[in-house]
């Protein structure tokens, strides 16, 4: 019956089959391929959607195992008949997905083949979908995944849906069942989740703007998931979401399904409520579970859609005592000091932030997102934006410790490897307007040529110093929050050693900023609150770094489907890291940092303050907990265009607000009451490190002795005592040389601005003690570079 090899021939003829051969094979394989698919088309059945469409909760845990909150409130799946939605809503989603809906058969064999062609190439198998397969995959199928076997059930199914159920059906149960995003399943919870409305009122414009949610929310809702990926900010969602709802709209009208009259009354996004609307998510448990969230998520081992489709159980870090008492803290300093029906013009828009880590695991214990999540959508703790200023300082302290400074005499490769580790005993010009040189002793200069000078607060110089120099060790100056000392110090040792050092602390690089400029190293950069707690905390475990982390565990009804593990580094020898928190003891002891103080503990800290006084931290940390806190003002309203920070010139009635003033306080009443009922334990004595430079101050001529009788005697405003109770108001514009000046006299040679810096440069920071809160001293570190209105990229000063 098969003729092969064939009897009649001879040779190599011999092995070539026939014509007829080959037709009857093919023939045959093209029959058992029907054959196969009618048998799987006649024993699928349309599965019932309702056994498998419905979301469970995810419940939430503290760190003790009590139940913190359970999302099932969150997620509404009304469902409405299709007479119901709006026919805006039904063509949106034909005209954008699948505009020939009504005339096929349920799939679309040219996507089949392009999605069968992506998983040959090594892609994934998604695409080729119609709205019929959307609805199977969304409402019928309980297997999710990306696999051919998969793909073939949903066609199959997909095409008896098609003969067995009416478009009009599919449709219905299509818009039902898909996620747009908020936790909103189905087009009546979503027309609730972002315009409060019911589906049957949404308009033309907001039907073309949910169609967009179905692309993915995570890039497409305007108020953004930078906890999920920092790409999707609110400005480049939106952007997103415009671009696709205007493209939908003109698909609507080239179909037929939307006149060019309705269509020109939609060419903005439409106003979108707050992603929040769970009570059960109020106050600060909203910000705890979208951490816990985007952990998860970043774990890899749950995707947001699984996790959105519920049943998981995520235990986490957060102690519910210390998020209590860190919200109280903030909340009593609130309103206490801040008041804005009194002060309307210095007192509105005032956010806090802050977050607790423990240092021994990475563990995020509180963290205070602000007044209440469900009316302030942005975490506080995470980032904000907000410039750290001085609380900076300790990482060119770490580079100078771990790396040492380059030789000045010696060529560039050589200086880059045989360096000179600084010890805290170095000491460093403390000169107001110091003119900044490469560690080669040229003047630093710009692209442009342009050379800088650093300014310290109040326009002083270092009063520990003596002149004409004021040369001043590296820990009189962390203590008083010298801000030329640390700019020249970050040249010496590199920049790019600087960045080093704070990212192996534990910040991420991303949040750096400014890093060609000498203000680099007193604060430019925006990390978060949860950051610069994780940094410090590997200060206080002796160099041992360990991520931040939110989530132990997370299970589902087949058991654990993922565990945190710590993973310990050692970002800097004990050796440097003790340093550095013996150097930032200092700071709490007798400096800056006093108020910070707690009776029988050992504290390390600092203070910052940054550009035209728009944000003010504190950092500190004892050997069990690490703790920052962030201020500023940044209006809440996300309708407002161009938002920015502003000043805190009289906020709270101070003349300026500091770090050593609000921030200080929360973080001392926070801290006194986490701690309560622990032992105190002290800090590891740190050994010898380095050597002394810049020991015996430069030889210069001998000043006359007005000068030196001038000169002795340090401003008042530098001295302890008297900026507690006077601060040095801001420089009165007369007084002030322009930003961009570069011509501006100062009596010295070469140009300079006295916001801190000659010809302009990212700014820089400046502080002084202060022991009280409400008193109006402390230090400013007018961390310049004023990304939000701060004068531009050469403004500023900072402490």
């Amino acid at each position: 019956m098969i003729d092969y090899p064939r009897y009649d021939k001879d040779g190599w003829r011999r092995w070539v089959p026939s014509w007829r051969l080959v037709s009857g094979l093919c023939i045959a394989f093209f029959g058992a391929m029907v054959a196969a698919a009618g048998l799987a088309y006649a024993m699928v059945d349309v599965p019932d959607r309702d056994k498998t469409a419905t979301a469970q909760n995810n419940v939430y845990y503290w760190e003790d195992g009590s139940q913190m909150v359970a999302t099932g409130g969150e997620r509404n799946r009304q469902s409405v008949n299709l007479a119901q939605i709006p026919k805006e809503m039904q063509y949106a989603i034909i005209s954008q997905e699948n505009k020939t809906f009504y005339t096929d058969s349920g799939i679309d064999p040219k996507g089949i083949a392009r999605a069968v062609f992506n998983m040959a190439k090594g892609g994934d198998t998604q695409g080729g979908s119609t709205i019929t397969q959307q609805y199977v995959k969304n409402a019928m199928l309980n297997d999710q995944s990306q696999t051919i076997s998969r793909k073939v059930k949903e066609i199959f199914v997909s095409i008896k849906v098609g003969s067995k159920v009416s478009k009009d059906d599919i449709l219905e149960g299509y818009l039902n069942s898909a996620y747009y995003g908020r936790g909103a399943y189905g087009i009546q919870a979503a027309a609730r989740a972002y315009f409060n409305v019911d589906a049957v009122e949404l308009d033309a414009g907001q039907c073309a703007f949910l169609s967009a949610m179905l692309k993915g929310a995570t890039y497409f809702d305007p108020a953004g998931a930078q906890s999920i990926d920092p790409a999707a900010t609110p400005q480049a969602n939106s952007k997103r979401a415009k671009a696709q709802m205007q493209d939908t709209l003109d698909k609507m009208v080239e179909y037929g399904h939307l006149s060019q009259e309705e269509r020109a009354k939609h060419t903005d996004l439409p106003k979108v409520e707050n992603p929040r609307s769970n009570s059960q998510l109020g106050g600060q448990v909203g910000y705890l579970v979208d951490l816990a969230k985007a952990s998860v998520i970043k774990s890899g081992k749950v995707t947001q859609k699984q996790l959105e489709r519920g049943g998981y159980s995520i235990h986490t870090t957060f102690k519910k005592k210390k998020v209590e008492s860190l919200k109280n803290a903030v909340e009593n300093v609130y309103k206490k000091e801040i008041d804005p029906e009194k002060r309307p013009e210095t007192d509105t828009h005032v956010q806090f932030g802050g977050a607790s880590v423990n240092p021994e695991t990475g563990a995020i214990e509180a963290i205070y997102g602000g007044q209440d999540a469900t009316k302030h959508f942005t975490n506080n703790a995470d980032v904000t934006g907000a410039q750290v200023g001085s609380t900076f300082k300790p990482y060119v302290l770490a580079a100078a410790m771990k790396w040492g400074v380059r030789d000045p005499d010696l060529g560039e490769q050589q200086a880059q490897d045989e360096r000179t580790v600084v010890s805290p005993k170095s000491r460093y010009s403390g000169k107001n307007n110091l003119k900044i040189k490469e560690y080669d002793g040229t003047i630093w200069e710009n692209e442009k040529g342009e050379q800088w000078r650093q300014e310290n607060d109040g326009q002083d110089n270092a009063s520990a110093g003596a002149p004409p120099d004021y040369m001043i060790d590296l820990r009189e100056a962390m203590r008083e929050s010298i801000n030329s000392a640390f700019v020249q110090l970050g040249m010496d040792v590199g920049l790019d050693k600087v960045a080093e050092a704070a990212t192996d602390a534990g910040l991420l690089e991303d949040s750096l900023a400014g890093s060609g400029y000498p203000s680099f190293s007193i604060g430019v950069s925006d990390p978060s609150a949860i950051r610069m707690a994780g940094s410090y905390a590997t200060f206080a475990q002796s160099g041992k770094q360990r991520e931040p982390f939110s989530v132990t565990k997370v299970v589902n009804q087949d058991g654990t489907v993922y565990t945190h593990k710590v993973e310990t580094k050692q970002a800097f020898t004990a050796k440097v890291a003790d340093n550095v928190t013996d150097v930032l003891k200092t700071v709490v002891e007798k400096g800056t940092g006093t108020n910070a103080q707690l009776p029988g503990r050992e504290v390390a800290g600092k203070t910052g303050t940054t550009d035209g006084n728009k944000s003010a931290w504190f950092v500190g940390y004892t050997p069990q907990l690490s703790t920052a806190i962030s201020m500023f003002r940044y209006p809440d309203d996300e309708t407002l265009k161009d938002r920015k920070f502003l000043e805190m010139f009289g906020t709270g009635g101070e003349t300026k607000v500091h770090g050593a003033s609000f921030p200080s306080t929360i973080w001392h009443n926070y801290m006194a009451e986490a701690l309560k009922g622990t032992k105190p334990v002290k800090f590891p004595k740190p050994e010898p490190i380095g050597e002394v430079i810049n020991d015996v101050p430069p030889s210069s001529p001998p000043p006359s002795p007005s000068e030196t009788e001038e000169e002795t005697s340090p401003p008042p405003s530098s001295s302890p005592s008297e900026s507690e109770t006077a601060p040095s108001p801001p420089a009165s514009p007369s007084n002030t040389c322009g930003v961009f000046e570069w011509n501006c006299d100062d009596g010295e040679d070469g140009g300079h601005d006295s916001t801190g810096n000659e010809n302009g440069g990212p700014g820089g920071n400046t502080e002084s003690p202060s022991s009280s809160p409400s008193e109006t001293g402390g230090e400013d570190d007018d961390g310049g570079g004023g990304q939000e209105g701060g004068g531009g990229l050469f403004a500023g000063r900072n402490g």
